[in-house]
């Protein structure tokens, strides 16, 4: 099993910026990748942004040029650095780690982009 935390949530005015994290424990040896979706009210969950245990990323074209996936792998932890955030940005924002044959969740964090 794998247990993901994830932090850094909150309310921003548009064109700010927050910095999430999400801390990973217990079976992390098999991890392949760990990234984030996000999940709008109404709306189906959408990918966002993925880093590998290579070190690549990849980005949804709707964050791509103001959102950072970066890992940690001393601390197991991924952060999302969101810049020029927008309204349409507002979300829970969902970690999630990946092996082979299991993907694992966090609880999600809250992220509102509002003046």
């Amino acid at each position: 099993q794998v247990q993901l935390v994830e932090s850094g949530g909150g309310l921003v005015q548009p064109g700010g910026s927050l910095r999430l994290s999400c801390a990973a424990s217990g079976s992390i040896f098999s991890i392949n990748a760990m990234g984030w979706y996000r999940q709008a009210p109404g709306k189906q969950r959408e990918w966002v942004a993925v880093f590998s245990k290579t070190g690549g990323t990849n980005y949804a074209d709707s964050v791509k040029g103001r959102f950072t996936i970066s890992g940690d792998n001393a601390k197991n932890t991924v952060y999302l650095q969101m810049n020029s955030l927008k309204p349409d940005d507002t979300a829970v924002y969902y970690c999630y780690a990946t092996r082979i044959g299991s993907t694992y969740w966090g609880q999600g964090t809250q992220v509102t982009v509002s003046s």
